[in-house]
């Protein structure tokens, strides 16, 4: 299929076979597995994962894919005619492995939109922008930990596992891509009934990233907050790790719910 690649669905389609080959063999699908591919495109990554598993589920928007997808590999594959950002990955069941080509200008809304599904999943293997990748899997006291390292760390254990280079793509995009792994952990470090306030701490936190914490948290906690915490006020939310975010989340629920 001769496809010209639309800009608005940000597709750049994996077209080296040495890259696709160690993908495969990094995510080691087996028959059995409930395997979801998010952006199939022309079937880079799907026609390998069909010759090993003999079921799939795609999620593709771009109706002149899902034609081609149709007509070449009616059957064994599944096709939602769909905007991953919208589509309730629960439909599909439990036990999920997700993969995918991710679209760089909806990679991180879509990472939260599957966050929501944690329960649902067994792992994820992403191709993304490899600043994206850094970001999500860094640690702190680093340039690159920031909300989303937070957000997704609370719910995922996450490696870097591959760097792809641009020309492994048509067209090749301007920055470098790897890959991550995402595992959901047992329990969340954050627990549910805190996590909304721990998002909107990690959001005030780094909302002005060179502030100290007594500024960007002022509205959350005293100064005797901080010395319960046993935080020093005059650090940057980088330097905290999630484990202290989390604390810090407790100790405002349990000052509110003690008002």
């Amino acid at each position: 299929m001769r496809h010209i690649p639309r800009k608005r669905f940000g597709q750049h389609f994996l077209i080296d076979t040495h890259i696709i080959a160690e993908i495969i063999r990094l995510i080691h699908p087996v028959r059995g597995d409930r395997m979801v591919e998010i952006g199939p495109g022309l079937g880079a990554l799907t026609r390998p994962l069909l010759d090993l598993l003999g079921e799939l589920h795609v999620v593709e928007i771009d109706r002149d894919i899902v034609d081609y997808l149709s007509r070449t590999d009616a059957g064994k594959l599944t096709i939602h005619n769909a905007d991953a950002l919208k589509f309730d990955f629960s439909v599909l069941g439990e036990g999920l492995r997700i993969v995918g080509n991710l679209p760089y200008n909806i990679s991180t809304p879509l990472l939260f939109h599957l966050s929501r599904f944690s329960s649902l999943i067994a792992d994820m293997y992403f191709m993304l922008q490899l600043e994206v990748v850094e970001r999500m899997v860094a640690q702190p006291s680093t340039a690159d930990y920031g909300r989303l390292s937070l957000m997704l760390q609370n719910r995922f254990e996450m490696e870097q596992i591959l760097i792809v280079p641009a020309e492994s793509f048509n067209p090749p995009p301007k920055v470098q891509s790897a890959i991550v792994s995402m595992r959901p952990r047992a329990e969340t470090i954050v627990p549910c009934e805190h996590e909304q306030l721990f998002a909107e701490l990690v959001t005030s936190a780094f909302s002005q990233r060179r502030k100290t914490l007594r500024n960007t948290l002022r509205h959350y906690l005293t100064t005797s907050d901080f010395e319960q915490l046993e935080i020093d006020p005059g650090l940057r939310a980088e330097n905290l790790s999630l484990e202290q975010f989390a604390a810090i989340a407790r100790q405002v629920a349990e000052g509110a719910d003690n008002l």
